[in-house]
């Protein structure tokens, strides 16, 4: 039997070190930069942050978790994200996910899901 995305990227713990190396690539990002950096001022913030993208990556991918945040459209409502940071944002999150080894069909699953999710992000 095929394990579900959400075990195949190791769980609560293994998603968890994903969306730290991804807020990290994030920053290190030049063509997104500013729109995370503010964050290492609000450490506050940013851990809120990166645990509703925790929740709502495991409840995504299958797991025993429940999202409560708020929708896409109404996270990135103002932030007017183009095109282009979109996919460094993709970019960004492939790289991670070959930095934590992940297998081929899991990467085109979570190329799937932020695909799904690009028209609710882009210049809302």
């Amino acid at each position: 039997m095929t394990k579900i995305l959400f075990e195949r990227l190791g769980g609560t713990a293994g998603i968890t070190k994903i969306v730290d190396d991804v807020v990290e690539a994030h920053m290190s990002n030049v063509a997104i930069s500013s729109r995370f950096l503010p964050l290492q001022e609000q450490p506050e913030k940013l851990a809120v942050i990166k645990q509703h993208t925790i929740n709502f990556f495991s409840a995504g991918s299958g797991g025993p978790v429940t999202y409560s945040g708020r929708d896409m459209p109404a996270t990135h409502k103002g932030m007017n994200i183009n095109p282009t940071e979109y996919m460094h944002v993709v970019d960004d999150i492939l790289k991670v996910l070959d930095k934590h080894k992940t297998d081929d069909e899991s990467k085109k699953d979570v190329l799937a899901i932020l695909w799904s999710l690009k028209d609710m992000i882009i210049a809302k």
